[in-house]
């Protein structure tokens, strides 16, 4: 199936007169019976490490929409928490990490090859769906990038401009840089026990990219992609990764280059034709729909999504939005953006 499947012939390079579709976050509180699922499961992180459920609500975007691809149902923190740090979730207000910003802390971690232990049941989750899942669509796995997450790991949660994480780089750049430095291996580990469960595709999510300045963002965006990307490349041949540096506006050019990724996915910050001009003709663009228009719909969202459709017709693209699909969005809005990629 492999050579039928869309994405993965997107992300060869071919130009397909309808481009692939997904949806970061398709798999979410937009959706009533994600909303059931989760209230099954208790609380999120048991939703994350139940497989059968973790398995249903990545499904139930494909059973309603027929996507092309999957992502796998997890959190870009389980990584951390395997690495040794606390980890948990604050109704209404989200994660909540142990914090670490001394050496004994950093000390205190577990090796990269120790993660498999915390995520076993993220790989079943995919070898169930790598059966459950229709034949003609592709199972993508993820991560976060390692700067993303020392952000979280720094501060001990979420925060608007990633301020502890740049202090502690500013002011004990050994440490930080030890710390990216577990985190890169983790990663590797992490991702490709998920692709000897089943997963086709990986893509790494930097989402707070954009916060690097100067240097920093060859130093702690660029080159940890690089080199997870190269590692990964070597135990697989021919695996296919996405790349998604959030906010990276003009940086995104060049960056599969010199990265070595496959896909470049965009936020919705930089125009499409923009892109088109600057970064799709590297290969493969993923984006880059404002996910507001899921919340307004309209026909503006299809105007829209026309637009993105003209810029990126001349070279590989996957359809998708700059951003993940927000909880109030509405799913016949999805269905709308959907029948306009697909030409209904």
């Amino acid at each position: 199936m492999a050579e039928t499947k869309t994405i993965l012939r997107a992300l060869a390079g071919e130009t397909l007169p309808v481009p692939p579709i997904w949806m970061m976050r398709q798999a979410g509180r937009y959706l009533p019976e994600y909303r059931a699922t989760r209230a099954k499961a208790g609380d999120f992180l048991s939703l994350c490490y139940t497989p059968e459920l973790a398995a249903e609500v990545t499904l139930q975007p494909i059973r309603r929409y027929g996507f092309d691809a999957a992502i796998l149902f997890a959190d870009i923190l389980l990584l951390p928490q395997a690495l040794g740090a606390e980890l948990w979730f604050v109704t209404g207000e989200g994660p909540r990490l142990s914090t670490l910003t001394t050496e004994a802390e950093f000390e205190a971690l577990k090796p990269a090859a120790a993660v498999h232990e915390t995520l076993n049941p993220v790989y079943e989750t995919v070898r169930i769906l790598s059966r459950e899942l229709p034949a003609e669509t592709t199972l993508i796995g993820f991560a976060g990038a390692p700067w993303t997450v020392a952000t979280y790991m720094v501060a001990g949660r979420g925060t608007p401009d990633q301020g502890p994480a740049h202090k502690l780089k500013d002011e004990n750049p050994a440490l930080f840089d030890r710390l990216i430095a577990r985190l890169e291996e983790g990663t590797v580990e992490y991702l490709s026990r998920q692709v000897e469960a089943g997963a086709e595709v990986v893509k790494v999510f930097d989402s707070w990219a954009g916060s690097l300045q100067g240097d920093d963002f060859e130093r702690y965006a660029l080159e940890p992609c690089r080199r997870i990307t190269a590692a990964l490349k070597e135990r697989h041949p021919g695996l296919p990764v996405i790349g998604f540096p959030r906010g990276a506006g003009a940086r995104y050019e060049g960056f599969a280059q010199a990265t070595g990724i496959d896909c470049v996915a965009l936020d919705d910050g930089v125009t499409p034709e923009w892109a088109a001009e600057h970064v799709q003709r590297d290969g493969c663009v993923q984006g880059n729909l404002a996910s507001s228009h899921m919340v307004t719909g309209g026909e503006a969202l299809v105007e829209e999504t026309r637009r993105i459709l003209r810029a990126f017709s001349g070279g590989p693209h996957i359809f998708n939005l700059g951003h993940g699909i927000t909880p109030d969005a509405d799913p016949a809005n999805v269905q709308l953006m959907i029948d306009t990629v697909r030409g209904g």
